[in-house]
């Protein structure tokens, strides 16, 4: 499937009315240690949101990844889910290698960036939104939502990082620009810098609104609207 084809449908299948708001906060991680999966979590940085134990019968413990509006909970009998069988985890990420070597610089085993074989969904290798072929490296176009990294937790649930720079239509609310840290604000910046500077070659001058300029161009970024020129 193409980024065209992907757009096509995005766009088909997006609901043009909205309904009532129902936030998606929570995803349950099954576990078989529960004070070693606080342990992990804890290691990667996560916000620690909750520790509620129960008697012997019952504990819960919630983790937020930084920037993230969803949280994990594990515990004990919160879920009869088998350990380890939570896969396909993602993390958004406006910078892979950076998320990938923050990551190994807390001593966890993170597998290289991989992109998918265009075209390709079977392989020999673990399966991920893009199937089971992995090819080494990034996506060698860049492309939004094509380049990933895989890691697992003591238990061996999946998280998958991936990478995600521009926005497909309808996945933003196009009157709602938000940010999760000063890292993505800083991505979009430099890509409306970069995009600016062509601009300003185009019209042979200083652009004195460039202000106004940027600020249409990363609203339009990343609600996947056509960007200005």
């Amino acid at each position: 499937m193409s980024a065209t084809e992907v757009r096509s449908e995005t766009a088909i299948e997006t609901p043009r009315a909205r309904g009532v708001d129902m936030k998606f906060e929570i995803v349950v991680i099954p576990v078989s240690d529960v004070d070693r999966a606080k342990e992990f979590y804890g290691s990667l940085g996560w916000r620690l949101d909750a520790d509620f134990p129960a008697g012997d019968d019952f504990r819960v413990i919630q983790f937020t990844p930084p920037g993230s509006g969803c949280s994990v909970i594990f515990g004990k009998n919160v879920t009869a889910a088998a350990p380890g069988s939570a896969q396909g985890l993602y993390l958004i990420v406006s910078d892979i290698e950076a998320a990938r070597k923050e990551l190994l610089g807390r001593g966890v085993k993170v597998s290289e960036v991989f992109h998918g074989a265009a075209g390709v969904y079977a392989g020999p290798d673990e399966p991920y939104l893009f199937g089971r072929l992995r090819v080494s490296g990034p996506d060698p176009e860049h492309g939004s939502y094509r380049s990933f990294a895989s890691f697992s937790d003591p238990d061996g649930n999946g998280w998958l990082f991936q990478e995600v720079t521009a926005r497909l239509p309808g996945r933003v609310d196009a009157d709602d620009t938000t940010f999760t840290s000063s890292t993505e604000l800083a991505s979009a910046l430099q890509r409306a810098a970069a995009a600016h500077g062509e601009h300003e070659k185009r019209i042979g001058k200083h652009d004195a609104d460039w202000a106004a300029w940027y600020a249409e161009y990363i609203v339009r970024d990343q609600a996947g609207k056509e960007l200005p020129s």
